[in-house]
C-alpha cells in the first residue's frame, strides 16, 4: 500500500512542477474539472450498440470502470473523489442533454466546444508559467491532472490522498 501511496505523490509532485504560477493554477483549477466533464461528454455521445441503449449504457459508462480503477489503484481517496467527480459528471450530461432537447444543438457540440475553449485556456496558462505541459512526457498525466486538482480540495479537508 506504501508504495501505491510513493506512485501518487510522485506523479502528483511532479504535475505540479509544471504548475506553480498562480494565473496558470487558476487557469487549471476552472479547465481540468471542465475538461474532464466534456471529455467524458465527447465519449458518452459516441452511438453504441442498441443493448446497450437499451440499459441506458454509454461508451462513457464503459470507460469510467477500469478509469476509476486506476484511481483507486494510486490512492483510495482519490479513487473515491473521482467517483464523485464522474457521478457529478454523468448526472451534468443527463440533465444537459434533456435541457437541449429541442434547441437544434446536442452534447456533443456543446462538449466539443468547451474542450477547445479549455484547452486552449491550459496552453495558455502553461505560456505564462513557461512550461510545457506534463502529459507531453507521458500520457498518464491527462489522468493525473483531475487528481492533482482533488489534492488540493483534500489537503483542505485534511484528507491524506
Amino acid at each position: 500500500m506504501r508504495s501505491q501511496m510513493r506512485e501518487i505523490e510522485r506523479l502528483i509532485s511532479h504535475y505540479g512542477e509544471s504548475h506553480k504560477n498562480k494565473t496558470n493554477i487558476f487557469i487549471h483549477a476552472i479547465a481540468v474539472p471542465s475538461i474532464y466533464l466534456v471529455t467524458i461528454g465527447l465519449i458518452w455521445s459516441i452511438p453504441v450498440f442498441e443493448f446497450m441503449a437499451e440499459m441506458n449504457i454509454t461508451w462513457a459508462h464503459v470507460l469510467a470502470i477500469p478509469t476509476l480503477m486506476y484511481y483507486f489503484k494510486l490512492s483510495g481517496p482519490i479513487g473515491a473523489a473521482m467517483t464523485i467527480l464522474t457521478i457529478a459528471v454523468f448526472a451534468f450530461l443527463y440533465w444537459l442533454n434533456y435541457a437541449l432537447i429541442g434547441t437544434g444543438y446536442a452534447v456533443w457540440e456543446f462538449c466539443l466546444a468547451l474542450f477547445v475553449v479549455m484547452w486552449i485556456l491550459q496552453f495558455v496558462g502553461h505560456k505564462i508559467e513557461g512550461k510545457k505541459p506534463s502529459f507531453f512526457e507521458d500520457l498518464r498525466y491527462l489522468l493525473i491532472g483531475p487528481a492533482w486538482w482533488w489534492v488540493h480540495w483534500l489537503k483542505r479537508m485534511n484528507i491524506q490522498y
